[in-house]
């Protein structure tokens, strides 16, 4: 058994990749699925898609790799974090639509317990926000609206579930109901400094805490699956949010180190060890990892709109037919024009945190056109790293003047990398492995199964694809840094 299976459950799509025992790609499969969007504001997704097309992928992984289930030694699992589902303990059957991180339907009910004054507790404990962002209310709302379903929660007869959960119920054949601690750490009803589900809090939610699961450390024993999934049982040793999975995958495990995934929105984690660090500047306080029941907090920052700014220019403008056209774009925009563009399309993310705000372009002229609007897209993703980065030096110290380890999808374009080192001011590594959501969840397997080294010999195993160095001089710099933060104030003031 020298092989390690990583699921990996995202909000458009589902994929399995087998590595080998030294982390290496083997195969990969990967399969979409639909998206529900009920009413404005709302996204759902059907908890049977999400389970179905786990297991085809994962099926077609091993195939690809012309491995059996004999050869994999362990299963880790990363996932779309914050996403809620509820089901019968008994059937299986879900309650309700999975409601994804994305929905918004729970902002009356935020705003309301923010005008009760109940925030401040709320942080306190979770280091989070009161935002429909996060699973709690989202708990709550299900159990509202599905009648009968609260009494039968407290009788015990309902399981919650952020998606990792739903895996491992299905995986195990309803044998174990468990969370890891980064998953738990998302749900806003799990307090994160005394490491255990807060009453208080779901107390306030009307949330029965006989519907929680038990929470374990991100290495760890979570059950073996059906024997009929696979024809035989594989232990599930590993289990992570997206974020934190890359986190580890890029070995950041150091405090003061940074990384920076670069997917439809952006999310920036700096490792703060055991240091819980409230943050002063609307960032979130979150759970990195926690290890042989030792927790590594981290200070994380989420940007909305990243690589969905470069789908708009392909699909709402039309002025590009693939991403990759961006980049020469780009290069050939005039230079004496200073096109700022906000992508607010959905609100601003952190610091902001403003999800009335809506996108604003700035700086035009007659002579502003596709290659000007791609360079102000890719910029908008640097300025609004820089932004999170900015809010981390203030919480932590001078976390934005070390080096940020990047990956996803973005990263691929080198202008956009180079700009993002210029307006930071500091390094930005590109590792050789990019895969690194699963890379952490297959370490995660891998260490807890014993074919994975512990993290200080993982760490020296990190592969540096492309340094890029800052080549802005810093007076520019500023000067541009100051030009957005006026646009941001001025899209935040309409």
């Amino acid at each position: 058994m020298t092989h390690i299976l990583a699921i990996d459950q995202g909000t458009t799509s589902s994929r399995a990749i087998v590595f080998d025992r030294h982390l290496k790609v083997v195969a990969s499969a990967q399969e979409e699925f639909a998206q529900h969007f009920p009413a404005s504001g709302w996204v759902e997704h059907d908890p049977m898609d999400l389970w179905s097309t786990v297991a085809a992928t994962a099926r077609g992984a091993i195939e690809k790799a012309k491995v059996t289930a004999a050869d994999i030694a362990a299963i880790g699992i990363t996932n779309q974090r914050e996403t809620t589902l509820l089901w019968d303990r008994a059937t299986g059957h879900p309650l309700h639509n999975a409601i994804v991180w994305q929905d918004r339907r729970t902002a009356d009910l935020c705003q309301s317990l923010k005008d009760q004054g109940h925030e401040p507790m709320i942080t306190e404990r979770t280091g989070l926000l009161l935002d429909p962002y996060f699973s709690g209310t989202k708990i709550k709302w299900i159990l509202d609206h599905v009648p009968g379903s609260r009494d039968r929660a407290r009788r015990g007869e309902i399981a919650f579930g952020t998606v990792d959960t739903w895996l491992i119920w299905q995986l195990t054949g309803g044998k174990v109901h468990a969370t890891d601690a980064t998953n738990a750490a998302r749900t806003l009803i799990y307090d994160i400094g005394r490491g255990a589900w807060d009453a208080k809090i779901c107390a306030l939610l009307d949330i029965p805490m006989e519907i929680l699961p038990d929470v374990r450390d991100c290495a760890a024993d979570y059950g073996v699956t059906r024997v009929d999934l696979f024809g035989r049982e594989i232990p599930i040793l590993g289990v992570a949010g997206d974020q934190q999975a890359a986190t580890v995958g890029q070995a950041c495990f150091q405090p003061g180190m940074m990384k920076s995934t670069y997917g439809t929105g952006c999310f920036a984690l700096l490792n703060t060890g055991a240091d819980r660090v409230p943050s002063k500047n609307r960032l979130l306080t979150t759970i990195a990892y926690r290890l042989n029941g030792q927790t590594t907090y981290a200070l994380e920052g989420s940007i909305f709109i990243a690589g969905a700014v470069v789908q708009w220019l392909r699909d709402g403008l039309k002025i590009i037919r693939t991403a990759s056209e961006t980049q020469p774009l780009a290069e050939h925009a005039d230079p004496t024009q200073d096109v700022v563009l906000v992508p607010a399309f959905t609100g601003l993310g952190a610091p902001y945190w403003r999800p009335d705000c809506r996108g604003a372009v700035y700086g035009l002229t007659r002579n502003s056109g596709p290659a000007e609007m791609a360079k102000a897209a890719l910029e908008s993703v640097g300025f609004q790293t820089r932004d999170l980065l900015e809010a981390m030096r203030a919480d932590w110290g001078a976390a934005a003047d070390g080096v940020l380890r990047v990956d996803g999808g973005m990263t691929a374009s080198d202008w956009a990398m180079q700009f993002l080192a210029d307006i930071l001011g500091a390094p930005v590594d590109r590792p050789v492995v990019t895969e690194t959501t699963a890379l952490g969840a297959a370490y995660l397997a891998g260490l807890q199964a014993g074919l994975c080294p512990g993290p200080a010999e993982f760490q020296k195993h990190w592969a540096l694809q492309h340094r890029f160095t800052p080549a802005m001089d810093p007076t520019t710099r500023e000067v541009r840094y100051a030009r957005w933060g006026r646009a941001v104030r001025a899209t935040m003031s309409v």
